[in-house]
């Protein structure tokens, strides 16, 4: 056995200040720090030199302090938000060391990437041009924002001022529930073993999901859209009680009466251009009544008041509506005058029709600039190719789910739909706002440990397995914590209300326990390694955004590397 004796060994600047980094604070700071310029000339190839062993220190004795010395590194962190915080804390508490390193690098790419995809679809509310919902994105984007700077900063500090405190449930005191995760070690968690199962059958998975989907999208295909009136509000309340009463004595149209403004100033014939429009409109269809024009003073504008014989958010009366404007057109060739129609039923109908007509570009915009945002962080074509797609199946299938329960009325006593009618319009874009951030936010979470796993050197199953064992967790958690946010508003007395709260419950239940749970690993297992695919001429354009912390794996190497040997030596008495 080699005799222990002092040895004086020989650091560079470099190495000297990095050790004071490494060891400052501990109790046995000085004992850490000889032991651990052995570590530092073993990292640079000189583990078994005569130095070692006349320090009495052989290579098994070095590989085995270095791993004691590792250990006591300060522990990775992970994620922000509710989602991001439960991202950092649960790799910080699962991790020491080098490791813990790796997955604090990973952890943090992750969370800025994730909150540019959400920032993106909420400020990109601000395309539809229409105020409310510009000041709504603007503001939630603010809001994710902050939660971003604050799971960089505030978090890091809290669990670096908690220390060791933060430890993963095998380490923890029984009181707290501590043992289980040592009693079951070796027991793969939830999210590996159901990794594994669609591993090995990635075919049925994958057309279970699509398939189930696919099915509840098919009632998309009927959708309305529309404004909420009185006749969707309970019938326990004092408007939706005199909406019925107008209905029944005057009929349904009497709730939103149309107002026709002529304008003939430029008319030969005022007097008969308006009466021109008033009998163009008597002989169009679901026309009830019109009334007498009333004139203005200097009698060359009128307005006339048209009562349908459907209700104001029916398409029937969307259709007069566009038949009237139709009508206008050919009276003004004829008489000189303009024919408009004005009124909260044909306001309604106009800012229905703005959002549906703004919901392609808003989905294109957003949709797009993530597709490029996640071609940065996973070099890839097919894998942020897929998760947009993805988003759109279950986007369609929410809009599916919507319109059978509150258009349709199935399983309308189990959510308390007492009326059933048009989707409210601003819903389709919100809920696509909302959900595409949380959507992209599950993918990064889930995908860039698969990504980082792959790169270290796993075969795109082992990485697939590898990101769930670590991410599904908390993808999961989010999840269940964003359904039950939203849940709860299904249980107001708003139709409206009660809708977007399912719209939203339904499409991150769909997006992430189908699309990113079962869908999205299915494919990967499907493509391979061709998942990881990016043409050369792409792969040199783009920026290296290094979300798996190689840069500075590489920058730490290098640096050991090319310090020189000789420069500004001090001798440490061991």
């Amino acid at each position: 056995m080699p005799v222990r004796t002092p040895c004086p060994i020989a650091l560079s600047a470099a190495e000297r200040v990095r050790l004071k980094k490494m060891t400052y604070g501990h109790k046995t700071e000085h004992r850490l720090r000889v032991r651990a310029q052995v570590v530092l000339h073993a990292a640079r190839g000189r583990s078994n030199t005569p130095i070692d062993r006349e320090a009495g220190l052989h290579l098994d004795t070095v590989r085995r302090w270095r791993g004691r010395f590792a250990q006591r590194d300060l522990p990775g962190l992970k994620d922000a938000s509710a989602k991001h915080v439960f991202w950092i804390v649960d790799n910080g508490s699962s991790h020491r060391g080098k490791k813990a390193t790796d997955r604090l690098t990973t952890a943090f790419s992750a969370v800025v990437f994730a909150g540019l995809t959400v920032l993106i679809a909420l400020i990109g509310l601000s395309v539809v041009n229409v105020p409310m919902l510009t000041k709504m994105g603007v503001a939630a984007a603010g809001t994710v924002a902050i939660a971003v700077l604050i799971a960089l900063t505030m978090i890091p500090a809290l669990l670096g001022y908690a220390g060791r405190k933060v430890k993963p449930a095998g380490e923890k005191s029984k009181l707290l529930g501590g043992g289980r995760g040592a009693k079951k070690a070796d027991r793969p968690n939830m999210g590996t073993r159901w990794a594994s199962f669609v591993v090995r059958r990635p075919v049925a998975v994958l057309l279970l999901g699509v398939v189930g989907l696919g099915a509840a999208a098919i009632p998309a295909n009927s959708l309305e859209l529309g404004l909420g009136d009185d006749g969707s509000q309970p019938t326990s309340t004092t408007q939706r009680r005199a909406y019925d009463l107008l209905s029944e004595g005057f009929g349904p149209g009497f709730n939103g009466p149309l107002m026709i403004v002529v304008d003939a100033k430029d008319s030969d014939s005022p007097k008969g251009a308006v009466a021109k429009v008033t009998d163009e409109i008597k002989g169009l269809k679901h026309v009830t009544t019109v009334t007498p024009a009333t004139y203005n003073k200097s009698r060359d504008t009128a307005t006339i008041t048209v009562i349908p014989d459907s209700k104001p958010s029916s398409t029937t009366t969307e259709d007069l509506v566009h038949s009237i404007r139709d009508t206008s057109a050919g009276i003004k060739a004829d008489t000189g005058a303009t024919a408009l129609v004005i009124g909260t039923t044909a306001m309604n109908i106009d800012f229905s029709q703005k959002l549906n007509d703004a919901l392609i570009p808003y989905l294109a915009l957003v949709v797009g600039l993530a597709f490029l945002l996640l071609i940065l962080v996973f070099r890839s074509i097919l894998v942020p190719l897929k998760a947009a797609l993805g988003f759109l199946l279950s986007v369609l299938a929410a809009l599916g789910a919507v319109v059978a329960v509150f258009q349709w009325g199935w399983l309308s006593s189990l959510f308390n739909v007492e009326q059933t009618g048009p989707i409210m319009s601003m819903m389709p874009i919100f809920m696509v706002g909302v959900v595409f951030g949380l959507a992209m936010d599950y993918e990064v979470f889930l995908v860039t440990r698969m990504r980082e796993a792959y790169v270290h050197g796993e075969t795109p199953s082992q990485a697939v397995v590898t990101g769930f064992k670590h991410g599904a967790r908390v993808v999961t958690a989010a999840a269940v914590i964003m359904i039950a946010v939203f849940s709860g508003f299904i249980g107001s007395s708003e139709s409206m209300i009660k809708m977007v709260g399912f719209a939203l419950a339904i499409a991150v239940f769909f997006d992430a326990f189908i699309v990113r749970m079962a869908i999205v690993p299915a494919v990967l297992a499907l493509l391979g390694k061709r998942a990881w695919w990016l043409p050369t001429w792409l792969d040199r354009a783009l920026p290296n955004m290094d979300v798996e912390g190689e840069g500075l794996k590489t920058l730490d190497e290098d640096a050991l590397k090319d310090a020189d040997p000789h420069e500004d030596r001090e001798l440490v008495r061991a």
